[in-house]
């Protein structure tokens, strides 16, 4: 489709509003569902007839099959293609197919929204990225639905989210170690502006507060879900006069790095520093000694998702915009009881 002839494809919002019905009831009306008034079913067809609407075949399907895009921040990590997998057993009986990118240089989302309009997407699975308000705005606007997986931020109540419980993931991370015993126990942060990062790091001062252990500040240190700063923050708190027993970090990544820190500083795990990450991602279970941590279900998080977005793409109201599946703290050998 060219660029014309997407600028011509009126929105799904602008037809609503000729009309004078929701976005969801023109969703409906072109995705063939019969629980639509049948005046209100001809005036919906004739606006779209007189706003050139791109046809759709039999059905709402698309000419060349049914497909939704599932998008990426970056495609670096195991947790991608764990999520992949549970998009694509969601939709395997559906014929849906999927396709898989990475978010665009498109920092507006105008032209990243006209693409996905033009290329009649049922909808949008934006997996672990920003969204900006305006971003939003364009996807709405267009009729596209979205659905986000581990967003970095919301941009508002209403936006449809999928994601873990992060607070008491942290919360059983950190107890873990109070439980063995650990008083001194350090915390690699996540990126500041990411709210699963904020959720881990307030479970951990909960456990804490729970166990009646007074925070130490000095015992905190910044990371951004990265080896790098994993290892440059078990660096730092290894450094400290009062090193800790223990370190729970906001992601796997950070813990393997604070587990590289130890050994350059010569101290064995688990009988020098227990370390307990976040996710359970496949290298965790490779690590040596293999890496204590908490298990975010990702293939349900994308099977999830793409429920939802069935919902939303025909025109249903969801019982909830944001869902939020249960973490599991996964013990394996790099904590035990302090030495000291």
């Amino acid at each position: 489709m060219t660029e014309e002839a997407i600028r011509r494809r009126v929105t799904l919002g602008a037809v609503a509003r000729t009309v004078g019905v929701s976005i969801a009831t023109v969703s409906k009306v072109i995705n063939g569902r019969s629980d639509v008034a049948p005046a209100t079913r001809a005036r919906i067809q004739a606006a779209l007839l007189d706003h050139d609407y791109v046809a759709r075949g039999l059905g709402g399907v698309p000419q060349g099959g049914r497909t939704l895009e599932l998008v990426f921040d970056a495609l670096e990590t195991p947790n991608n293609l764990e999520i992949v997998r549970g998009v694509t057993e969601a939709v395997a009986d559906s014929g849906i197919a999927v396709v898989v990118g990475v978010v665009p240089d498109d920092p507006l989302g105008a032209e990243w929204a006209r693409r996905i309009a033009g290329a009649q997407r049922e909808g949008v699975i934006l997996v672990t990225s920003t969204l900006s308000q305006q971003q939003r705005n364009h996807f709405t606007e267009t009729g596209v639905p979205l659905v986000l997986i581990d967003p970095v931020n919301i941009p508002d109540s209403s936006m449809p989210s999928i994601g873990a419980t992060n607070f008491s993931g942290g919360m059983d991370a950190a107890k873990h170690l109070t439980e063995l015993g650990h008083r001194r126990i350090g915390m690699v942060e996540g990126r500041a502006d990411a709210l699963c990062g904020v959720a881990r790091l307030h479970g951990y001062h909960a456990a804490l507060a729970a166990a009646g252990i007074t925070p130490d500040p000095d015992l905190v240190r910044p990371g951004d879900f990265t080896f790098q700063s994993g290892y440059q923050a078990g660096l730092d708190l290894l450094d400290l006069p009062d090193p800790p027993t223990a370190v729970f970090a906001a992601n796997d990544p950070e813990a393997l790095g604070v587990m590289a820190a130890a050994r350059v500083r010569g101290l064995r795990i688990p009988e020098d520093l227990s370390v307990v990450g976040f996710d359970d991602m496949s290298p965790s279970r490779w690590a040596s000694p293999p890496l204590t941590t908490v298990r975010q279900p990702f293939a349900e998080m994308g099977r999830a998702a793409a429920e939802a977005l069935f919902q939303l793409a025909t025109g249903e109201t969801l019982n909830s915009t944001r869902v939020e599946l249960a973490t599991t703290l996964v013990v394996r050998e790099s904590t035990a009881p302090p030495s000291r």
